[in-house]
């Protein structure tokens, strides 16, 4: 008898419950991928926005159109790593991709956007110049978790150049290549 009163209360409640829950409804999607390395890459380094803020054509246009921003920094986080022989796959280099700039062929375009006159020169931890299309210098990681340190500063293009105020977007892809 306490057996069929507990199912027949549970089933009460279960019907009340299921007649109450659907105020709503929603989708969440799980997306990823796995690759071959040794290390994981963070969730929010996948998809970064880097602010290089409101640069004055002033300051672009100092030393003969060559002036520069300050740098902004950005990581890539790496996470998980596991490397199991000590030698073997435990340096990375990075490799940015994306459309090379008229005035800087190692550097980005400014590609979206109406401003020009200018490139995005990337940078690493160490503040040297990473080529576009090439691998930067090769990073130790170890076991656990590691932060790739990068920068990004918008520079003019040179003293033929005519720096044209407005907004830009400059997208890049990174690949990252274990040794």
């Amino acid at each position: 008898m306490k057996k069929s009163i507990i199912a027949l209360s549970m089933l009460s409640l279960f019907a009340v419950s299921s007649t109450h829950a659907a105020s709503g409804t929603g989708k969440v999607t799980f997306t990823g991928s796995i690759i071959d390395a040794p290390c994981s890459i963070a969730p929010g380094s996948l998809d970064q926005t880097v602010s290089l803020g409101a640069i004055s054509n002033v300051a672009l246009a100092a030393n003969g159109n060559t002036g520069s921003s300050s740098p902004k920094p950005f990581n890539i986080e790496l996470e998980d790593c596991v490397i199991a022989t000590p030698g073997t796959k435990d340096k990375v280099t990075v490799t940015f991709t994306g459309a090379a700039s008229p005035y800087d062929s190692e550097s980005l375009a400014l590609v979206g956007g109406d401003a020009s006159g200018a490139s995005v020169v990337l940078t690493d931890g160490d503040g040297v110049k990473v080529k576009l299309n090439t691998a930067s210098s090769g990073q130790t990681v170890i076991n656990g978790n590691n932060t790739l340190a990068f920068a990004a500063r918008l520079k003019g293009g040179g003293a033929t150049t005519t720096i044209v105020p407005g907004s830009f977007q400059v997208p890049t892809n990174f690949v990252l290549n274990y040794n």
